[in-house]
């Protein structure tokens, strides 16, 4: 469950709505996964998974990548849709031209540019770099999810006319403020997603102990999973132990339910490490369930929060972040917060309209 999950099925419904028979290929369910009836075809693969059970990690991208190469060969489409990672969009990219038929890459993000924050060699980043650039050169469209990610992508010679900006947005039907809430015994602050280290979540663990000579109850709750993980448990443990929980990956109405139980919701972006352009989905998450958003980093992100008025945008500091908690946990929100917080999401970030959006351009890719 994520971004990418909830903006593939609004694609899908936006492609449906306008007339087109569609088909999946994904990954075989985890044991024990809740049993899911589309309406729409839907091929599932075996696939290995690491030991939390998530398709990460490039020897779990291959083990899709390679067996859908063959699958995608053995498949009748007008037009064929991939999203990172870049090695799916090589695989893509390679039957398309084999099977002669045109295929739209739908850029949420630019992978080259993340590793600019991990720990990486240069060869690796620069291979990477190829690898992306030879498939957003080949799609016959590009869907950015973003003006700024619209820009990353042509800086790899991708022509302007070939580059549509189709913006992230949630599912309002589920990150709405109706709904359960848990009941909490302490006020928490929420952190929903991926835990990636161009994201550094770790500032708001090192927030805490100064947000707790005001406020000593308040805790962070963290939902989601990713390759920061096991490194903002230890930091956890270090700096405020017993007052930061991992709650691992949640259903979207699980993760809806704590949103709204949230004091404030908790964004970050790591400055400097080429990753400013990005606008995370987090943040319409939150403020369509109401909560206010602390956003700790610069760039795109920082300004949906200044600009939409959804909460507090502060520089990557933990004092900074400290400071904007202890002004939020000062000044809970209003009932007219709320419902201004939910009327943004619905009118700027609906994923609904982003669905159809993003419909119609593959639909012209493939007349």
């Amino acid at each position: 469950m994520g971004a990418a999950a909830f903006r593939l099925e609004a694609l899908v419904h936006g492609l449906l709505e306008q007339g087109a028979d569609v088909t999946v290929l994904t990954t075989r369910l985890p044991s024990g996964s809740p049993v899911f009836t589309p309406p729409y075809k839907l091929k599932r693969w075996p696939v290995l998974r690491d030991a939390g059970g998530y398709v990460r990690g490039y020897v779990q991208y291959l083990s899709f990548d390679i067996p859908a190469f063959f699958r995608l060969l053995a498949t009748s489409a007008d037009v064929v849709v991939s999203e990172p990672p870049p090695t799916t969009g090589v695989v893509v990219a390679l039957s398309s031209l084999l099977r002669r038929r045109p295929f739209v890459y739908y850029a949420a993000d630019i992978w080259s540019e993340a590793l600019a924050a991990m720990d990486v060699l240069p060869i690796v980043k620069k291979s990477l770099a190829v690898v992306e650039g030879f498939v957003l050169r080949s799609a016959v469209q590009v869907i950015a999810v973003s003006e700024p990610v619209a820009e990353q992508v042509a800086k790899f010679n991708v022509p302007l006319e070939r580059i549509s900006v189709v913006s992230n947005g949630v599912n309002t039907s589920i990150f709405k403020a109706q709904g359960p809430s848990p009941l909490a015994e302490k006020p928490y602050l929420i952190y929903t997603g991926t835990m990636s280290e161009w994201q550094g979540a770790e500032i708001f663990i090192q927030a805490l102990p100064y947000v707790h000579e005001k406020f000593p109850d308040v805790e962070i709750r963290f939902f989601g999973q990713g390759t920061d993980e096991a490194h903002l448990e230890a930091t956890a443990l270090r700096l405020a132990p017993g007052s930061v929980h991992f709650g691992g990956v949640v259903p979207p109405d699980q993760a809806a339910a704590w949103i709204r139980g949230a004091v404030g919701a908790l964004v970050s972006i790591k400055p400097g490490q080429g990753y400013d352009f990005a606008k995370p989905t987090k943040i319409y998450a939150a403020a369509g369930c109401g909560t206010p958003v602390v956003f700790s980093g610069q760039g795109a992100g920082a300004q949906i929060v200044e600009e939409g008025n959804l909460g507090i945008a502060c520089d990557y500091d933990p004092r900074a972040v400290a400071e904007s908690l202890i002004e939020l946990l000062s000044t809970p929100a209003t009932a007219a917060d709320q419902q201004y917080r939910i009327k943004w999401v619905v009118e700027n970030a609906s994923l609904e309209a982003a669905g159809k959006q993003a419909a119609k351009v593959v639909l012209g890719a493939a007349s």
